[in-house]
Order: C-alpha cells, then structure tokens, then sequence
C-alpha cells in the first residue's frame, strides 16, 4: 500500500447503511500500467470506471482487525480512460457490524483505505491515493449486516454527504495472504414449493453458504423479501428457528428497469429460500440463481464407491468444507455465530488438506491465531477472538491445542518447513500454559472445557458428553507436547526438555486413569450438576489408544473393550466431537476393522449415514438435528451444516483406501499404502493431487479376487503392504495386484 494514502471515513456515520467514497481524475497518457491497491475497517467492494475491480468478495476478509488488516491488489490497466471515477463502497461486516453476539467489535465506523498507482508507457508514474479530498455519498445499500442480511433499493437517491474525514486506524496492513473468497458454483432452484402454510419457497436442492441472486424486470418500488432457511419442517413448511436471532433477510426494492440483485457486505447459508414478497408478476424460477461463496481453494481430492450412502456422505463432507472455509474456517454458516472454532478446525484439518489445498488459508488463519495468543500462551477458543482484551478467555482442551495439531498437519500435508519453523513459538506456549495450568505439573486438571461435545452418552438433549473433561484435558496436554517434539525435531532443535516432559506427562496419565492396567475415570462437575461420570465411555477408550498413552501389553484389551462396548450399545457409537474423529481409527488399527466399517454404514442414529437418509447434502452439528419423529433437536445449538464430522473421511482415505503420506517425508513424497477393502462397497477409488503429484488407490471386487490398481507419481515411492500381508515398494507408475 502507498504510504501516502491515508484511512479516509464518511463525516456522516450512516449507521447500518452502506457508504460510498469516490474521487475522479483525469489522464491524458497511454498507460503501460495501472494497479488498485485496496482495504477497509468494515468489507468494501471497489470500483474503477463503473466496473468492479477483481472479482474476490467480502474483502478484505476476516482478520483480527485491531492487529492487521489485509489489502488487496487488482490489476486495472484496461479501466483507465481519459476521464475516470475511483469508487469504493463500505459495509459494516465482520469489523463493526454484529459478531459474535457483539457489535462494533472492532471499531465504531467503517473506513477505507487505497492507492491507485499509474504507470504510463513514457515511463513516468502517478498515484491517486485516498485523503480528505474525496467524496462521501450515501448508497443504495439501505442495510448490510453479516448475520441479519441486506436491503438494496434501486429506488433511493444517491446523495452528497460532504468531503471525507480521516480516520483512525491502528491495524497493521498486510498484503492478501489467504485466499481470496469468491463466486463458486451457480445454482438454479429445482422446485417451487407452495408449503401447507401456504408459503412459497424456492429449493436449491443443495444447502449451501452464499446468497441468492435475483435478476428480473417488475414494478418500480415493488419489494422481493426474503428469509432462508436449511430444512422444512415435518409438515413441509418453512423452518429456520435454528438461525437464533440472525434475521437473513433480504429486500429489494425494483427500479422498474432490469435489476440484477445480490448481496454486497452480507453472506447466508441456506437451502430453501421463502419468498415472504414477490413483486405482481409470475415466478420464474430463472428469475433466481444460488450463488455459492467461499475462499478460492484448490481441489486436490477425489472419492468414490459402490456404495451412493457413501457417496453421498463424502459429497456432504466436500460440501460441509467449502462452506465453512469462508475465509476463516467458521463453525457454521447460518445462525448468530459463525467463528472460527478451534476444536472444529483441529479435528477435520487432515480431512481439509486431503480434499483441498488449504496451505494458504491455514497460513493466514494461523497468523491470526499466533496474535491472538495470550500472554500466558493461552489460545481462545475462536479466532479472530472478538471480545475484548480485558476479557477472561475459555482455554478449552482439545480446541485450544488447534495451536499444536494444525501447523503439525499442516506440514504433514505440504512440507512447509518454515511455516512449522513460524508456529513452532505458539506451539511451545501453549504447551508451556498447560504446563503451568493447573495444580498438578503433569496433569491439566480443572479448567473450564467443553469435553466431548455433543456426545450421546449424557443424554441426547447434552452438550458436554459423559467422558471426564479432566482426562481429555490430561490426554490432549500428552497429545500436543508429543506434536511439538515432532515439530522441533524437523526444526533440528534439542527436545530432550520435552521429550522428558512427555514421559512425566504419560507416567502421570497412566497412574491416575490406568492404574494397574485398568481405566478409572474420576468425578467431574458437568452440565446440570451431574458428578461421577461413568467409569467408562467410548472416547476414553478411543483417546487412549488414538494418543498412545496405555501400555502396550494393554492396548488390545482396550481395543477389544471399546469393540465390546460398541456392540453392547447396539453396534452404536456415543461419541462426540472429540472421540469419533479417531473412533474408526483405533477399530481398525486393533483389529475390528469389521466393526469399523459397521460403524460407517450404520443409518441408525447416531450414524454418519443417519442425516444421509434423511436428506442431508451437508453434514449435521448433532447426529439427531432431525429426529426420527420429525421434530428438531433444540433452537440452541442446532445447525445442518456443521463439517466437524466429516473428519470421518480422514479413515475412509488413510486406512479405507489406504493412503498417508509418512511424517520423515511429509507432502507425499513418500507414501504408504494399505487398503482395507470391504465387499459391502463393491469398490472404492480416491486420490489425491500432492505437491509431489497425484496419488491414487483403487480397489475392487469380482468374485472372491480384490483387484488392486495404484498409481504412484514419478520420484515418489511408495510402501505398499496388501491384506495378505504382501508388501512392495513402488516408485513411478501404476501397478495392478489382485489377491
């Protein structure tokens, strides 16, 4: 950014209108190039000549904006005219509109910021930059506000508002570092729905993050209101109570010309639009377009079965991720929340880097999570944090040591030494807080956490689950410090501070919850008050075995107690956020990988093929969001697009297909391979474009023979290890086995 611009504001705070800053210029020379660099205190959409520039949205995106601001550049050249108009529309979005149940959290007005630099073909340059000297006018943008949506009136006059103000604005400004958000897919609605309650709603057939876009000729002053909702009700009428108290309404008032209409500084996730006004001429579903939006990532992986359960679920998990990847990796996309939860992103981050190349987004969002770091190397459970400094932040196990699992997994996936080299710091602190975190050296013991979220073994209208939030606390403390050995070890730093720490903290782990080879979990105080959990649930087991903290002489009596508990419950896991991720692991690795893929296929809830039954085309928040009668699970937490259980297909690639890239040579640059088929699919195939090529895995069956075909790039080398017990180590090609 030129340093000569300045953070410029409106003299007038428009409050939740949309605000315009425009200046013009002329030019009589031949341009060789022309470059806009732009950013805001709020989201800005910019113009040069009428035209937009670039074709990213909500920029400059979610940063914590009292530390940094990101700026981005577009490349104008072929907008400059003789005459020309530099325009940038200002909402309120993340920064000072509402979020996290807050508003203005970051500032009280919007600002912008920009530089026009012009590079002419005799070699000379000139800058625009924004200052005092430009214009403030009021814009047709009535309303924009991230969780209540956006009124856009092509009736209302656009006027002058007086010569803009400086403003104050603290914030570092950085170039993009993440990906930009943008347009995706465009879809049509499949149906035009006339409800039981006489409601007219438009179905997507897809639920999806967005906006929908409305292009038609009606009446001036004629009004389309309109709400969004993810489900209908069990009666066939429009539902979105979940939503909280996020409005998502959309109004458009038609100029009587052709209106092209869609949200600016707003976004919604949605299926089914209720069409609350229409104007007095008939629908035409072309009159609508679904608009998906969501960072511009890079699709790396591929799946597919014999089984369309299945597919159907991956098609969800892949959907589940674009969605909530909106520049931040947000818990959900509807309701007033939509954050960037820490447990969610750490629990699917492999899943993430398998389906997509998230290299940069995590960059970006762990630059944020590295601010946002306390003092005492305490990590917030969201990020950005959007609460005061002052605040007192909730250092929850499992969803703070995002700070630990993501850079590690993140390297795992692309070999990005110096990013780990970045975070190896916040990775140490946090280690070092939970070191320091309560009254025993070796145990985090208290806390305020949220245990096994959502979990079905403390009553399915629970959020905190049965398992002992102390154990999970005192397992993710050996988890994180065993990632930061593997981190500073890669760095080639001295860790035989940690690694003792390690083994203090395992010995600790082991006398308090394993005595004599047995689990003994201790009380807790939970959620209603409820003391002495069960001396045993399924994530206890699945923790233990997942984080290698029994015996080894134990393991597969753990194993084989998980297994029986599974089958006493019906062939029903309980589990939660923090247990099913790895629940299928440690099935399979201990050999029930029968009773794993049982699990998997499973429609009964809770199941992953439970929602799939039930008309899912993303991931559930709870496994019950829709209950067998047809009812919801509670308005309080309870949203249909929720990606954390999709972190189920980091099994169904690493051990049903069977592909990993080794840690000593992460982003695949060497390989193991070992697939676990099952007759039940017929057939599975995956792959995945790497950084060092694409790797697939298909298996079939004909008969009572498996057919294996395996592609492996060149200069990648493969171990291969069959069911059988073959092994094979494979450079370049592809191969063809069958056993």
């Amino acid at each position: 950014m030129n340093k000569n611009a300045k953070w410029i504001a409106s003299p007038v705070d428009t409050g939740e209108a949309a605000v315009i800053l425009q200046t013009s210029f002329q030019t009589e020379k031949k341009i060789r190039k022309a470059t806009l660099s732009v950013s805001a205190m709020g989201l800005y959409t910019a113009y040069l000549n009428g035209t937009k520039a670039g074709k990213a949205v909500l920029t400059p995106g979610w940063t914590c904006y009292d530390r940094r601001i990101q700026y981005q550049s577009y490349d104008v050249t072929d907008l400059v005219s003789n005459e020309n108009t530099v325009k940038i529309e200002l909402g309120n979005g993340w920064a000072v509109g509402h979020i996290a149940w807050r508003e203005k959290v970051f500032a009280e007005r919007t600002a912008a910021i920009a530089a026009l630099e012009l590079v002419y073909a005799d070699g000379t340059k000139e800058t625009v930059v924004t200052s005092p000297e430009w214009d403030a006018y009021t814009s047709q943008i009535l309303h924009s506000d991230i969780y209540d949506g956006e009124t856009v009136d092509r009736t209302a006059p656009v006027t002058f508002l007086g010569k803009a103000v400086l403003a104050e604005v603290k914030a570092r400004l950085i170039p993009q570092v993440g990906e930009l958000i943008t347009e995706q897919e465009r879809l049509k609605p499949v149906e035009l729905i006339h409800t039981p309650k006489g409601e007219t709603i438009l179905d997507f057939g897809q639920n999806m993050t967005g906006y929908v876009e409305v292009r038609l000729t009606a009446p001036r002053g004629s009004r389309i209101v309109m709400h969004v909702g993810e489900v209908l009700d069990k009666d066939g009428n429009f539902y979105n109570e979940n939503y909280r108290k996020a409005r998502n309404e959309i109004i458009y008032v038609c100029s009587g010309e052709e209106d092209v209409f869609k949200p600016s500084f707003s976004f919604q996730g949605f299926r089914y639009v209720h069409l609350v006004e229409f104007p007095p001429i008939e629908i035409d579903l072309n009159y609508f377009r679904g608009i998906a939006v969501n960072s511009e990532l890079k699709r790396t992986g591929r799946f597919r079965c014999g089984n369309e359960l299945i597919n159907q679920l991956y098609h969800n998990i892949v959907w589940g991720q674009k969605c909530n990847y909106l520049d931040v990796p947000t818990d959900c996309p509807q309701r007033d929340e939509r954050l960037g939860w820490t447990g969610d992103a750490q629990v699917f981050c492999r899943t993430a880097a398998i389906n997509f190349d998230v290299e940069r987004f995590f960059q970006k969002w762990l630059g944020d999570m590295a601010l946002e770091q306390r003092p005492n190397g305490g990590i917030p459970e969201f990020i950005p944090t959007c609460r005061p400094r002052s605040d007192e932040f909730r250092y929850a196990a499992a969803w703070a040591d995002a700070a630990c699992v993501i850079p590690w997994e993140i390297y795992r996936a692309y070999g990005n030494e110096k990013l780990l080299a970045k975070h190896y710091p916040m990775m140490q602190k946090w280690v070092e807080y939970i070191h320091n975190a309560g009254p025993e050296e070796f145990l985090w013991l208290g806390g305020n956490h949220y245990g096994d979220w959502l979990a079905m073994d403390h009553g399915e209208d629970s959020f905190v689950g049965a398992t002992s939030t102390d154990l999970i606390a005192s397992a993710y403390y050996a988890y994180s410090t065993s990632l930061l050995i593997k981190a500073g070890k890669v760095l080639k730093k001295d860790m035989s501070a940690y690694e003792a720490l390690y083994a203090n903290v395992v010995k600790a782990f082991r006398t308090k919850y394993l005595p004599n080879g047995e689990l003994v979990q201790h009380s807790d105080l939970f959620e209603g008050g409820q003391k002495n959990p069960p001396n045993e649930t399924q994530t206890a087991y699945a923790l233990i075995l997942h984080f290698g903290l029994c015996e080894e002489k134990d393991r597969q009596r753990f194993a084989d107690r998980l297994a029986e508990m599974i089958r006493e419950n019906g062939g029903l896991m309980t589990t939660g956020f923090v247990g099913t991720p790895c629940l299928l692991h440690v099935l399979s690795d201990n050999g029930h990988l029968d009773l794993a893929y049982e699990l998997l296929l499973q429609e009964k809830t809770p199941s992953w093929l439970y929602s799939v039954t039930h008309g899912a085309t993303t991931m559930w928040e709870h496994w019950n969001s829709l209950k067998e009668d047809g009812s919801f699970w509670s308005t309080r937490m309870n949203s249909f697009n929720h990606y954390a259980y999709g972190a189920v297909y980091d099994w169904m690639f690493g051990k049903m297909i069977g592909i990993e890239t080794t840690e000593h040579a992460p982003a695949y640059r060497e390989v193991d391979i070992a697939p676990h088929p099952d007759r039940r699919l017929g057939f599975a195939e995956a792959s995945i474009d790497s950084r060092n090529g694409t790797v697939r895995v298909h298996w079939y069956y004909k008969g009572d023979v498996v057919y294996y075909e395996i592609e492996v790039p060149e200069a990648v080398t493969a171990h291969l290890t069959l069911p059988s017990g073959y092994t094979e180590t494979l450079t370049g090609g592809i191969y063809h086995f069958a056993e």
